[in-house]
């Protein structure tokens, strides 16, 4: 009979073992989080996508070498196709990007009207950090009814773009048949509905937190009134609703406050579901013995929500914000795209959608549809940070091994 082999573990190996074992019990709740949620390769791009659609809208008026509205449309480049810079062509090379020289003729075969042709002999130079159309950052005039609901901010002025040509435009997405550019306006499109999303989220974020709350902590003939409301709310059909208010919504509204408007309808009516959440959390949450110590030490219900009961499942919470992000971005592109939202000169993925309804679009103007592109990887990119961190709130749940 012979001795099994006995198999030793390296020293190094050990220790290293019995650290990530420390580290993970004494860690704290974000740190658990934050290890799960990394590796989740798919959670991880979508994060690097969403944050770089996030940059694009945020810097949109520096990356945009035009004005997104009509004042800075080009009139001599209409339903133009996208102009992509190159570094080659048939004269040679150049380290600069160039594009070629558009020009405008007239010919018997067009019955004399307008036609724009490439000159591939002559070039035009694209230089970067080039001062253009001037624009303000935090620059909002809001004018609702009542003097107490109006405001205005002045922001700061700036004038210098990431790039721009010697002479003539350059309009890599192409431009519409007003002749704005799209690129331009994709990247104020952006921004716009992720300020939409982002006001809309934070109505229906404090909403949430203090029905629910209030609901879930007392309960009650209060809790048995507060659903009754919140069930009210959400059955409230949408379209109707916007339908409304589309026809409530004076004409004379400047673009800023019909923004602001629809945000906060957007926000008043998504809060239901948070809440719900929030509510069923607390009726679990008061009957534990910390809430009985709160209570016996004289600390306000007040208190004990927004000190004790709501920070228990902050990871939570903040996980369904990440999750409704994008459906309050959906709404705010359906409600534009069917004319009851947003509408020029307001660039947003919805009203720019409009332009892509009709046949000749999908059959000579493919260009049209970038925007939806951009539109899809951010709500994409949405739905896969929040699946990711859903996943990642309760570290206990499954350990990586």
């Amino acid at each position: 009979m012979t001795d099994a082999p006995i198999t030793t573990i390296p020293p190094d190996q050990s220790a290293s073992d019995q650290k990530a074992k420390e580290a993970y019990f004494t860690a704290s709740q974000s740190q658990l989080i934050w290890s799960r949620y990394r590796r989740n390769r798919t959670a991880m791009t979508a994060a690097l996508v969403l944050l770089f659609l996030i940059m694009l809208g945020l810097f949109a008026p520096f990356l945009s070498p035009y004005n997104p509205s009509i004042a800075g449309r080009d009139p001599d480049y209409q339903n133009g196709a996208p102009q992509i810079p190159m570094f080659c062509d048939q004269n040679g090379c150049s380290w600069r990007p160039f594009l070629h020289t558009l020009e405008r003729t007239r010919s018997m075969a067009t019955n004399f009207r307008w036609v724009t042709k490439v000159n591939p002999d002559k070039r035009r130079y694209i230089h970067f950090l080039v001062e253009g159309w001037e624009y303000r950052v935090f620059d909002y005039d809001i004018n609702l009814p009542g003097k107490a609901l109006d405001f205005r901010t002045w922001g700061l002025a700036f004038n210098t773009h990431l790039f721009g040509a010697d002479t003539g435009g350059v309009h890599i997405f192409g431009t519409d048949a007003g002749g704005k550019d799209i690129y331009s306006r994709t990247l104020h499109a952006i921004y716009t509905s992720l300020a939409v999303g982002t006001l809309g989220v934070l109505i229906s974020f404090v909403l949430a937190l203090v029905i629910g709350g209030i609901s879930g902590y007392f309960g009650g003939w209060l809790d048995g009134l507060i659903q009754m409301i919140t069930d009210a709310v959400r059955t409230i059909p949408i379209i109707p609703l916007f339908m409304a208010i589309a026809a409530f919504i004076p004409d004379e509204w400047s673009a800023e406050t019909r923004f602001f408007f629809i945000s906060i309808i957007i926000g008043f009516i998504n809060w239901p579901t948070l809440a719900r959440r929030v509510r069923t959390h607390l009726l679990t949450e008061r009957t534990h013995e910390y809430v009985l110590a709160a209570q016996l030490c004289g600390a306000s219900a007040s208190h004990i929500i927004r000190r004790h009961l709501l920070p228990s499942f902050t990871s939570y919470i903040i996980v369904d914000l990440v999750i409704s992000f994008p459906y309050i971005v959906l709404s705010e592109t359906a409600l534009s795209f069917i004319g009851l939202g947003l509408k020029d000169p307001v660039n947003s993925l919805g009203v720019m959608l409009q332009n892509v309804t009709s046949a000749d679009v999908l059959l000579n103007y493919q260009w049209y549809f970038i925007p939806v592109i951009f539109f899809m990887a951010l709500v994409l990119a949405f739905v896969f940070v929040g699946d990711g961190l859903r996943d990642a709130a309760d570290p206990y749940a499954q350990r990586d091994k």
